[in-house]
Formats: structure tokens, C-alpha cells, sequence
């Protein structure tokens, strides 16, 4: 299990620093008048200069994707109910996440800010539950419709 997560981890670094780059691109086209903006003002400000925010923000990345890779591997836990895995997953990736997206300044440095930063984790997972329960309850509906119509088969 150690490999694995240790697996999901590094490929999901890159991955995590693949987005955050997306980002920074649709944010420069949709607000840069042209202009490139690589990491937010206020981590340059805090960073002292352009690389060192951009270089922070790079591990930064990494560490996010990271911690979304590794915390995959609980969705292959069978022997946990979906809420479960729904919950622990929720708590592993909003609580490694948080500190990273609040110290980027990815996310206001206020109250609603981070409310709705965590509002949003919550609303997406909600989301993703209620897909992946539908999801299973028709299978589950598919494979006892199967074995009934094997029953009624057999019984003839």
C-alpha cells in the first residue's frame, strides 16, 4: 500500500504542476491584457521577486498534486463504504491543501474567502458522492436484474 501511495504521489506532482501552469495561462488571458502573470501579486510581494514567488509556487504545485495522487489510492479501499472513503479523502485533500492554496494566495486572505474555498471542496465532493452512489446503485439494480432473470431461467 506504501508503494502505491508513494506511486500515486509522484505522479501526481507533475501532474499538480501541469494545472496549476493551465491556471496561470487562463488567468493571464482572461485578465492580463496580454500580460503573463505567472504567481499572484501578493506571493511576489511576499516572495521578494518574481522567480522566488514562481519557484514557491512550482513546489507548491508539486506537494498539491501530490497529495491529490496519493490520497487516490483510497478510493480502492472495497472493504470502506463510499461515504467513507467520500469523508476521509474530503479531509486528507481539503487539510494538505488548504495551508498551500492560503500561503499562494490561490485563494482572498479573508473570512469568505476561505469559507468559500472549503465550501467549494465540500460542494464538489458532494457532487462527486452522489454520482459515484448512482453510479453503483445502477449496477448493483443491473446485476440483480441479471440474476433474476437467471433465477426465472433456471426455474423453467
Amino acid at each position: 500500500m506504501k508503494k502505491k501511495i508513494l506511486l500515486r504521489c509522484l505522479i501526481g506532482a507533475p501532474i499538480g504542476l501541469t494545472i496549476s501552469t493551465v491556471i496561470t495561462v487562463i488567468i493571464s488571458l482572461c485578465t492580463g491584457h496580454g500580460d503573463f502573470y505567472p504567481a499572484p501579486h501578493e506571493l511576489i510581494e511576499l516572495c521578494g521577486s518574481e522567480i522566488a514567488a514562481v519557484s514557491v509556487q512550482t513546489v507548491c504545485s508539486f506537494l498539491y498534486g501530490a497529495a491529490f495522487g496519493g490520497a487516490s489510492v483510497i478510493w480502492e479501499l472495497e472493504n470502506w463504504s463510499l461515504l467513507r472513503q467520500t469523508l476521509v479523502h474530503l479531509v486528507i485533500v481539503c487539510v494538505s491543501s488548504f495551508p498551500m492554496a492560503f500561503f499562494m494566495y490561490w485563494i482572498p486572505h479573508y473570512f469568505w474567502g476561505a469559507l468559500g474555498y472549503i465550501g467549494a471542496f465540500i460542494a464538489i465532493y458532494a457532487i462527486i458522492w452522489l454520482s459515484m452512489y448512482l453510479s453503483i446503485k445502477a449496477k448493483i439494480k443491473k446485476i440483480n436484474n441479471g440474476l433474476s432473470a437467471k433465477e426465472k431461467t433456471e426455474n423453467r
